[in-house]
C-alpha cells in the first residue's frame, strides 16, 4: 500500500509540520511513502486526484486544516482504491470532532492512523463542490466567509477577526431574503440560518444536529427564517449545542433527506467545509460519489459529543 502525505506548510505552527515529518520518517520505510507540500490553492485537490488515478491501493493524508481536507475530498472522491484522512495541523478540523474530544487528538498520532479502519462516507454536492462535513448559508456563513478579510488587518488575531466580522454582519441585519425548498418546507422571506449537516460540527464548536451520521445516506438540515435579536439570543444556545428539538418548531424547522435548494435576487454566500462560494442559486444534494475515510485505531465516529460553544 502506498501512503501519500499532502502537507499544507502554512497550516498551524511550524513545529507541527516538522513533528509530522519526523513521525513519517520514523514509522515508514522511504519507498513506502510520498510527501508533497502545497504552495497554492488547488494543489491538494490535484495531488489527491493524481494519487488516486494510479489505481493501486493508496492512503492519502490531508495534513492541514479544513481547507486542505476539502481539496483532498474533491480530488479523491469516487475512487474505491483510495482512502483519505485528516492529520490536524490547522486551527479548525471540524469534521474530526465527530470522533470525540480525545479521538480528535489521536489523528495527530501517525502510528494509530497507519493501520486504522476505514468507512465509506457520504458526500454533499453544493453546485459541484463536494463537502464531507457541513454547508451553511445564513449569517454564520457570512461571518465565516469574511474572517479572512479582517485577519489581514495589522495586529488582528484569528479571534479578533471573527469578532470584527460578526460585528460587521450584525450592523447589516441578521437575515437576508431567500427562497428555500427542503422536503415539505417551502419558504420565501427573510432567512437567518440554513445549515446542512453530513458531519456534526462546524464553526469551531456549533453542534446543531447530534443525530447526524456521515454514512447513513441522509443529510440533516436546519432552517431559521425571520427572527429578532432577542429571540436569537434566547435560543442560539440550544441550536448550537444540539438541542434544536427544544426550540419552537415554527422557529427552528428541520428536515432529514437528500436535497435542499435556496436562492435569492441578492448574492448569497454558501460555506462548504470552510470554503466560500458566491451566487444567487444553490442546490445541495447527497452526492452519488462517496469517499473512503480512515481513522485511528480505538476511536469511532459515534463518539460522545465534544462540548460546543454558543457563539456565532
Amino acid at each position: 500500500m502506498r501512503h501519500v502525505f499532502i502537507v499544507n506548510p502554512m497550516a498551524g505552527k511550524r513545529n507541527s509540520v516538522q513533528h509530522l515529518l519526523e513521525q513519517i520518517r520514523r514509522l515508514l520505510p522511504r519507498n513506502a511513502y510520498e510527501a508533497y507540500p502545497t504552495t497554492a490553492a488547488g494543489d491538494a485537490r490535484r495531488m489527491a486526484l493524481e494519487a488516486a488515478q494510479v489505481g493501486d491501493e493508496v492512503r492519502i493524508y490531508a495534513c492541514g486544516g479544513d481547507g486542505t481536507l476539502n481539496e483532498v475530498v474533491n480530488g479523491a472522491a469516487g475512487f474505491e482504491n483510495a482512502a483519505i484522512t485528516n492529520v490536524p495541523l490547522g486551527t479548525g478540523n471540524d469534521f474530526l470532532r465527530i470522533f470525540g474530544k480525545e479521538g480528535r487528538k489521536q489523528f495527530a498520532r501517525l502510528e494509530l492512523l497507519l493501520e486504522g479502519p476505514q468507512a465509506a462516507m457520504d458526500l454533499m454536492d453544493c453546485n459541484g463542490l463536494l463537502g464531507i462535513n457541513t454547508v451553511c448559508a445564513g449569517i454564520d456563513a457570512r461571518v465565516a466567509a469574511d474572517v479572512a478579510r479582517f485577519k489581514r488587518l495589522p495586529l488582528v488575531s484569528g479571534t479578533g477577526a471573527y469578532v470584527l466580522s460578526l460585528a460587521d454582519k450584525l450592523t447589516k441585519g441578521l437575515s437576508h431574503p431567500m427562497k428555500v425548498d427542503m422536503g415539505p418546507i417551502h419558504y420565501e422571506g427573510p432567512t437567518t440560518i440554513l445549515c446542512v449537516c453530513n458531519g456534526r460540527y462546524y464553526g469551531g464548536g456549533f453542534y446543531p444536529v447530534p443525530e447526524a451520521m456521515p454514512d447513513d445516506g441522509v443529510l440533516d438540515m436546519l432552517f431559521i427564517g425571520d427572527i429578532s435579536m432577542p429571540l436569537l439570543a434566547k435560543y442560539i444556545g440550544k441550536y448550537s449545542s444540539g438541542r434544536y428539538k427544544e426550540c419552537p418548531p415554527e422557529l427552528v424547522r428541520s428536515y432529514h433527506g437528500e436535497e435542499v435548494t435556496f436562492s435569492s435576487e441578492k448574492e448569497l454566500v454558501a460555506v462548504v467545509d470552510g470554503e466560500s462560494m458566491y451566487g444567487r442559486s444553490f442546490t445541495v444534494r447527497r452526492s452519488e460519489r462517496k469517499i473512503n475515510f480512515f481513522y485511528p485505531l480505538g476511536v469511532n465516529y459515534g463518539a460522545k459529543p465534544v462540548a460546543a460553544g454558543a457563539t456565532l
